[in-house]
């Protein structure tokens, strides 16, 4: 019999839970570390569809990346947003794991996954974070390079079509893309930071109207290309190492959680 624990202790393995940002919060947030687990649903955040979702499946486990449980919570009850999927979990016999920062920052994690999606190959790390428990060196976000240069209307194509994003955001410095910047989720504040260490092309997600007139001044192609697909990416990598791991669990993918925002 597999537990949460187990699941969770693997996965604390992948992308181990010292690497989280101070503010984070990671790790088993709702539901009991021994209770047993025969299917498990993967999806970048636990909303109310997802729940569903795993309640019609029949999952005992939600894995996330975005945590379900935030900001301190003083009251759990039905007429509050996060209260309520807490209620249905656990009326549900449903637990969660959540893996934040600490999956952005690992090896092999959000970041590298984006850049491999994009057609690029890792030579760092973007923004630096402390060291791991080896004392190695780690970082958030990546550099990396794409094997030849592309002109930005054709690197636009291969985001939209890689990470199915249904809308880009961009600003056009006027530059061939070779030398890549990636952060998966909101990286708005590294827009100075990726044209210092020399890429000509940033792309992350939740860029405001400052970072794009900055990106303007700076001479450095920006790609806003949505918070969810710049992250979702690492869903189907911890889908196929989570399936290769545990053989007797059946693993899934969320088919109801996409991307939120629209473009008219």
């Amino acid at each position: 019999m597999r537990t949460v624990k187990n699941i969770f202790d693997y996965l604390d393995t992948l992308a181990p839970i010292g690497l989280k940002m101070s503010f984070d919060n990671v790790g088993i947030l709702a539901g009991s570390e021994n209770a047993s687990v025969k299917k498990c649903l993967l999806a970048l955040d636990i909303t109310d569809d997802v729940i569903d979702e795993a309640v019609l499946i029949g999952a005992d486990l939600i894995v996330s990346h975005h945590p379900l449980i935030f900001h301190e919570l003083k009251s759990i009850v039905a007429e509050d947003l996060v209260g309520r999927k807490i209620i249905k979990l656990i009326k549900n016999d449903i637990s969660a794991v959540c893996m934040h920062t600490n999956l952005d920052i690992t090896q092999g994690g959000v970041n590298d996954a984006l850049m491999r999606a994009l057609g690029g190959c890792v030579s760092g790390f973007l923004e630096p974070c402390g060291m791991d428990a080896d004392g190695a060196p780690v970082g958030c976000g990546r550099i990396g390079e794409l094997p030849e240069s592309v002109d930005l209307q054709s690197f636009l194509a291969i985001c939209k079509n890689k990470l199915l994003v249904n809308g880009l955001r961009y600003h056009n410095a006027g530059r061939p893309v070779k030398k890549l910047a990636v952060m998966g989720g909101s990286g708005g504040d590294c827009i100075a930071l990726a044209e210092s260490l020399g890429c000509d092309t940033y792309v992350t997600a939740d860029i405001k109207y400052n970072g794009f007139l900055d990106a303007k001044e700076l001479g450095i192609n920006l790609i806003d290309a949505d918070h969810f697909c710049t992250e979702n990416v690492v869903i189907s990598i911890l889908h196929e190492k989570l399936s290769a791991e545990f053989d007797d669990v059946d693993f899934s993918i969320s088919s109801v959680h996409c991307q939120t925002a629209q473009f008219y």
